[in-house]
C-alpha cells in the first residue's frame, strides 16, 4: 500500500495532464492495468523459460545479477541484464507503443528505450539498499526514468519496491565519481516511504532520481518485474547499444578490483 503522502493509482485511459503532474511532483507514478492477463500469461511463460538458460546462467557472465538468501547467505542467480535480446517477446514489450507513449506523455517528447532487466527475485532472495538508479557518468541521460512491468503480484511480504516521494527533486544525491552508490537510510525520511504494491499487468514508473529500496522477500511467491528504462528523445536519442558497451566494460572493471579477471558477456 502507498504511504499516507504518496500518489493515487490511475489507469491507462486516466493518464492526463493531472497525472503527468502527480509524476513531475511525486517522482513516481503506477499505472493499474496495463498489459492484460494474456499477455502477462506469455510474459509469465517467457521467464520461466529464461530461468532455464543455464547455458547463460554463470557468475563470470557480466550478463547475470546475484543475491545472496537473506537467511542462508547463499548466492543465487537473480536477474538478467540486458534481457530482450534473449526474448523477442519482451523486446516487444520494452518498444511497444503502449509503453513508449505512456513514458512519452511524462517527457512531453518521445522516448527511447535505454536499458532493460528481468529480476527473478525467488522466495529467500535478499532485497536491495537505498539507492538512485542515477549514475553520473557524463554519458547517462538525466532524464532517466525506469518502467517496471509486474509480472507477479508485488507486496510488503515478498519485498516490493518501497519508493521516498518527492526526493527527486534533489537531484543526484551521491557523489558525482561516476561509481554506483548506497545512499545511508538518514537521507530520507524512512517514516514516509510507500511500497509500490502491484497486480500482473500494472506498471510503476519512476525517476532515475527517486530514492528507493526493497526488503528480502519472505514469501513463498517469486516477484518478477520487468524493468524497463527510457531516456528523452533530446537528451542524447537511441543509445542503447552505447550504453551496454560502456556499461559491459565498467562492470569488467569492477570485477576485476575484486579478482575476478575472467568475465564476459553471453
Amino acid at each position: 500500500m502507498l504511504g499516507r503522502h504518496m500518489s493515487q493509482a490511475v489507469t491507462a485511459s486516466q493518464l492526463d495532464a493531472r497525472a503527468v503532474l502527480q509524476y513531475k511532483e511525486d517522482g513516481f507514478l503506477i499505472v493499474r492495468g496495463v498489459f492484460t492477463a494474456d499477455e502477462i500469461s506469455d510474459l509469465d511463460a517467457e521467464a520461466e523459460r529464461l530461468y532455464r538458460r543455464s547455458d547463460l546462467i554463470d557468475s563470470d557472465n557480466i550478463r547475470c545479477r546475484w543475491q545472496n538468501h537473506f537467511q542462508t547467505g547463499e548466492c543465487r542467480f537473480d536477474c538478467f541484464d540486458p534481457v530482450i535480446d534473449l526474448s523477442p517477446a519482451y523486446e516487444r514489450v520494452a518498444r511497444s507503443p503502449r509503453l513508449l507513449d505512456l513514458v512519452g506523455q511524462l517527457y512531453g517528447e518521445r522516448a527511447c528505450l535505454f536499458k532493460d532487466k528481468l529480476i527473478f527475485k525467488p522466495p529467500g532472495a535478499e532485497g536491495y539498499r537505498l539507492h538512485q538508479d542515477y549514475i553520473a557518468w557524463d554519458s547517462f541521460p538525466t532524464s532517466f526514468l525506469t518502467a517496471v512491468v509486474a509480472i507477479d503480484g508485488c507486496d510488503r511480504e515478498n519485498g516490493a519496491t518501497e519508493i521516498f516521494r518527492a526526493y527527486h527533486l534533489r537531484g543526484y544525491m551521491s557523489p558525482k565519481d561516476g561509481m554506483y552508490h548506497h545512499l545511508p537510510d538518514e537521507s530520507v525520511d524512512t517514516s514516509e516511504g510507500g511500497v509500490l504494491t502491484l497486480a500482473p499487468g500494472d506498471v510503476a514508473v519512476f525517476s532515475g532520481y527517486t530514492p528507493h529500496r526493497s526488503s528480502p522477500n519472505r514469501s513463498g511467491r517469486r516477484r518478477r518485474l520487468l524493468y524497463l528504462s527510457y531516456n528523452a528523445f533530446s537528451d542524447g536519442g537511441e543509445q542503447r547499444g552505447r550504453h551496454y558497451a560502456e556499461f559491459a566494460d565498467w562492470l569488467k572493471d569492477r570485477y576485476a578490483e575484486y579478482g575476478k579477471t575472467m568475465t564476459y558477456f553471453r
